[in-house]
């Protein structure tokens, strides 16, 4: 029903910036939630942040609070996570994803991304 691919991942320093990019087709995706999570190696993923359908309300982990924003355009059909002052920490993969409902439990989430890498050196 959603098709969601992301890009913009790549190597970057530590305080360096990244801006993510998700886009999605298929129908009716200005009608959902559009979640961000990551996964390093090793572990489990994990919640970053989320946006409502009408991008007026977002949603962040702590760790990721005052650093990284969700923003999206439905015109274009596309969700973007900017990411500033990057911490080796953030080092993983990252997935948008689609949720009807505006929350951030994992499980709420339907249709998933293929994930684009992030990695920052120290």
């Amino acid at each position: 029903q959603v098709q969601l691919v992301e890009s913009g991942g790549g190597l970057v320093q530590a305080g360096d910036s990244l801006r993510l990019s998700c886009a999605a087709s298929g129908r009716t995706f200005s009608s959902y939630t559009i979640g961000w999570f990551r996964q390093a190696p090793g572990k489990e993923r994990e919640f970053v942040g989320i946006i409502s359908w009408n991008g007026a309300r977002t949603y962040y982990t702590d760790s990721v609070k005052g650093r990284f924003t969700i923003s999206r355009d439905n015109a274009k059909n596309t969700v973007f996570l900017q990411m500033n002052s990057l911490k080796p920490e953030d080092t993983a993969v990252y997935y948008c994803a689609t949720s009807r409902n505006y929350e951030y439990r994992l499980s709420s989430y339907d249709y998933w991304g293929q994930g684009t890498q992030v990695t920052v050196s120290s």
